[in-house]
């Protein structure tokens, strides 16, 4: 599994790069959403986990950027992954394009069962079986 990690904090994505090498995942990192952009285009991703708050353009724009797409790429999961606490953040995401939100800090069980949930999707979507 090939994960991007659109983080600004770089201890926040060593953190969860750590996590995800437990179960045999890769982690591409992208300091910005910009170039995390740039990676998607570029690479080949299973999922997407997307910081809110980053300098330059934020999470939600780069993630209505990357629905707007007219490829298959369009579809990645993304999760965002963000220590805002607001009321109405989930919904707020969800309806900007997220699959899924997590909270930091990261806790590895609710990181990977919200991934196996949007593999699942995909998988679903795209008719392909995952061993």
């Amino acid at each position: 599994m090939q994960v991007l990690f659109v983080e600004d904090d770089p201890m926040n994505r060593r953190v969860v790069k750590d996590m995800l090498s437990v179960v045999g995942a890769t982690m591409d990192e992208a300091p910005d959403a910009e170039t995390g952009l740039k990676m998607i285009n570029d690479g080949a991703f299973n999922i997407i986990l997307m910081d809110l708050r980053m300098p330059g353009m934020d999470g939600l724009t780069a993630i209505r950027h990357l629905r707007a797409r007219t490829d298959d790429k369009r579809q990645l999961p993304v999760i965002v992954v963000t220590a805002d606490t607001a009321v109405d953040l989930r919904e707020r995401c969800l309806s900007e394009g997220a699959d899924e939100v997590i909270l930091k800090p990261v806790a590895m069980n609710l990181l990977l069962k919200a991934m196996s949930r949007m593999l699942a999707k995909a998988a679903g979507r795209s008719r392909v079986v995952l061993s």
